[in-house]
């Protein structure tokens, strides 16, 4: 059989028969129309003939031709393809050789395909095996090259499962994630078969599999040849795939195994000792782009959060019509962390919606149809009003289409609720004086995004701003009232109780009624560091308070990431100028290491801490490193000093030790005569009474001070 000379193909075949190995061209039912010299002398079986027979037919045994298949299939497909698989010659001989094929085109149709096959540099050691093995090498170190420079996980997994599979001759590939501690998902799969997909979307992790197993092992796996898989997953149905070989490669991040990277080859692959080190640096820089990406999504998340929190602490501060405030605050919320956002209060014995948004607004009015027409039951074990008699915030992960059918009275309910294509709700209670007054709920639909239990605090921060705005209008004392409670909401309500540490906290607020700036934390890290940190926003008011609240909770989130002073306050510095914050803010944060007998101190424009030493002896810090935040940025640096059994730390704000009339330097050495006060006993009285002590009844400023006391 030649080919048709009539313009169906796109190549002369006399292209494949200037090649010294040997090629075929292959059409779209598989059948071989052309093969040149080289192949038919090779592959021709005797008594019969290549041309006009099936590819898989003429060059595979039965077991490797349903792998080899998913590869023709691919290149079909319009994807090249090239890897290593034992053909048979025609004289019955089986030689292992490097199998490339690619599609032949016609304008944008494929049309068939050229496959060219070379058993004389199966040898690592012969010029060809040699270069084919670097040219592996090398088509590695472009896909590690990639990952490195990924921003995003689906960046990550196109490189994984498309480029990582090209770069090996992998038919299919697979990269599965953690999801929680219990849980697998598939985050890309190429190749496999129909369902394959559906069916490892999210799975356990006892069950077993290549990817489960190495995750929990954290090792390597390679199984070579149909016979070693299915004697490892006897329950997992192999033989249907035919002939192949799996690599699993695990995904660590320091004493972590976040996922796997699956790849599958047609055939008995044995892989040369420098390709599965290259794989395993190709997994390693995997994880880290991963590790990477997530923790700056999280960074990201938080900053988002805050601004958000900011600006509904504004919007909430702002005026005593609380049904057009909670209206900005829904929509607020939409889209950045709700598909839609509904705000139902308590009214003479019943919920009255008073604001709805959607990301889509004729959705708006089909919403409040819904509630107007289906209102909540009152009884209902779960859902608003549970809330409001609880107390407690319900969370939906997921919501089901069999939820929806139990919670439905009647089938117009159900083609509704179907309509708004719920897919997770979280409904928090507005508490305000201890009272439960009303929901919010908040609920993803098109984004398909799923709420966790991180979402449940956050949304329950916000709840407690909306709740505080409604209790402020209904008694008429907004101004006083917003005072206290955005006050409160960003200062800690407790400090953490650690083991080895003494820490009490003080907060005198002026008595103005505006709110002030002055905040403070205590936070223990998961390795045993104690972190603290006093700051103070200059100014006064609702914007004051914003300001507080947002750098309070940033240098919690950038914490998480890195405690390091010099690495938070860079961070804060990145922050103040992308969003250009009108207030200055002075910051003293330290982090003290008691196995090492060290604080480490950052300080931005802030008065200086100071150390009363075991013998009662006092030190004072060293001077701000820099100005402050929101300032023009400066250098800034960190300081080491030791901190020892029996020392204690004070951080104040300068509410402490200014005076009218007087130089500050005045006021801190007065503090320094009376810091031998806090080497009593009890450190919260003694705080008190040094506090008590120091500061000026007649000045009208706010005392925030942080004492932390090392037990001997």
């Amino acid at each position: 059989m030649t080919v048709n000379r009539g313009g169906s193909w796109p190549a002369d075949p006399g292209l494949v028969d200037a090649f010294d190995t040997a090629a075929l061209i292959v059409d779209l039912s598989g059948v071989v129309v052309h093969a040149n010299e080289v192949a038919q002398r090779l592959f021709t079986p005797p008594g019969g003939a290549l041309v006009g027979g099936g590819l898989l037919a003429s060059l595979f045994e039965d077991n490797e031709q349903v792998a080899m298949a998913d590869a023709v299939d691919q290149v079909l497909g319009g994807s090249p393809w090239e890897g290593r698989l034992e053909v048979a010659r025609g004289d019955g001989a089986r030689r292992t050789a490097d199998v490339r094929c690619r599609p032949l085109r016609q304008g944008e149709d494929v049309v068939g395909l050229v496959c060219v096959v070379d058993d004389s540099g199966t040898d690592p050691d012969t010029l060809r095996g040699a270069r084919r093995l670097g040219d592996s090498l090398t088509r590695l170190a472009r896909v590690t090259a990639e990952l490195v420079m990924a921003d995003t996980v689906e960046a990550v997994t196109k490189i994984v499962t498309a480029h990582t599979a090209d770069a090996m001759g992998a038919t299919i590939a697979a990269l599965t994630l953690r999801d929680g501690e219990d849980m697998l998902r598939l985050a890309g799969l190429r190749g496999g078969r129909e369902g394959d997909a559906q069916q490892w979307a999210r799975y356990s992790l006892d069950i077993r599999t290549p990817a489960s197993d190495v995750v929990r092992t954290g090792e390597r796996l390679v199984l070579t040849g149909e016979a070693a898989i299915a004697e490892r997953y006897p329950d997992i149905p192999s033989a249907a795939r035919g002939q192949r070989s799996i690599i699993c490669l695990p995904l660590r991040v320091t004493a972590r195994t976040i996922g796997a990277i699956s790849l599958s080859f047609p055939g008995v692959r044995a892989l040369d000792s420098a390709e599965l080190d290259f794989l395993e640096v190709m997994a390693d820089t995997c994880a880290q782009a991963l590790d990477r990406i997530n923790a700056s999504e999280e960074a990201a998340k938080q900053t988002t959060r805050l601004t958000f929190l900011a600006n509904a602490s504004i919007e909430l501060a702002s005026s005593l019509d609380y049904d057009a405030t909670l209206a900005k605050v829904a929509r607020l919320a939409v889209p950045t962390f709700a598909d839609w956002c509904a705000i139902d209060v308590v009214r003479d014995g019943r919920l009255d919606r008073v604001a709805v948004a959607h990301v889509d607004p004729a959705k708006v009015e089909f919403a409040l149809e819904l509630q107007r027409r289906y209102p909540p039951d009152p009884n209902a074990p779960t859902g608003p009003w549970n809330v409001v008699r609880t107390g407690r915030a319900e969370l939906i992960p997921e919501v089901t289409d069999e939820m929806l059918v139990a919670a439905a009275v009647d089938e117009e309910q159900l083609r509704i609720a179907r309509e708004l294509h719920l897919r997770s709700a979280l409904t928090v209670p507005l508490k305000a004086r201890g009272k439960v007054v009303g929901v919010i709920t908040w609920v993803n639909s098109e984004s398909e995004r799923l709420y966790g239990p991180d979402d449940v605090s956050f949304a329950e921060h916000l709840a407690r701003r909306a709740a505080s705005a409604i209790d402020n209008a209904e008694l008429h004392s907004q101004t006083l009232a917003a005072a206290d409670q955005l006050q409160r909401a960003v200062l800690p309500e407790a400090l953490p109780s650690v083991a080895g540490w003494q820490v009490a906290h003080h907060y005198s607020p002026s008595g103005r009624t505006e709110v002030c700036g002055d905040f403070y934390d205590a936070v223990v890290l998961a390795d045993g560091r104690l972190l603290l940190f006093v700051g103070d926003v200059m100014g006064r008011g609702v914007a004051a308070a914003a300001a507080m609240a947002q750098v309070r909770a940033a240098v919690r989130a950038y914490a998480v990431v890195d405690p390091t002073p010099e690495v938070v306050m860079r961070k804060l510095d990145l922050m103040f100028a992308q969003y250009g914050r009108e207030q200055l803010v002075t910051l003293v944060y330290m982090v003290a290491n008691p196995e090492q007998d060290e604080l480490l101190v950052a300080n931005a424009g802030h008065p200086p801490p100071l150390i009363l030493r075991r013998d009662l002896g006092v030190e004072q810090l060293p001077l701000a490193g820099g100005p402050p935040l929101g300032a023009a940025a400066g250098r800034r640096g960190q300081s080491r000093v030791t901190l020892s059994p029996g020392d204690t730390l004070l951080a104040f704000t300068d509410g402490l030790i200014e005076r009218r009339d007087e130089d500050i330097d005045a006021g801190l050495e007065r503090l320094h005569r009376n810091l031998p006060l806090l080497g009593r006993p009890d450190l919260p009285a003694s705080l008190a009474r040094l506090v008590e002590r120091m500061r000026d009844p007649s000045q009208d400023d706010d005392v925030a001070a942080l004492a932390a006391q090392r037990e001997v």
